[in-house]
């Protein structure tokens, strides 16, 4: 019993000499198996980084047709004329006071 558990570990690296492209295969399996799991996890990350962005663009556009329609209403001609009468005391000139400037 003891000369047979001595020689169990040589049994076996013999076993697995005899046998090593199946050992070969087997760890070229398990390397693909790891490479498959990362590529998965690493396109999924960028799906998410993809959709956060898109979210991103969405949330920025919106912004962006509200600052046009703000700068539409500010430079509105009944507001800037309503400012200059009340805010700033201005009025349109009379005719006789109009002065035309003529470039040559």
């Amino acid at each position: 019993m003891n000369q047979s558990a001595l020689n169990l570990p040589r049994l076996v690296l013999q076993d697995i000499w005899h046998h090593k492209w199946v050992v070969l295969l087997s760890i070229v399996v398990m390397i693909n198996a790891v490479a498959v799991v990362y590529t998965s996890h690493v396109s999924r990350k960028l799906t998410s980084q993809w959709d956060q962005l898109l979210q991103q663009q969405d949330h920025l556009d919106i912004e962006w047709r509200n600052l046009l329609l703000e700068e539409q209403s500010q430079s509105e001609h009944s507001r800037v004329t309503r400012i200059a009468t009340k805010d700033l005391n201005m009025s349109r000139p009379l005719p006789k006071e109009e002065v035309v400037i003529r470039a040559n």
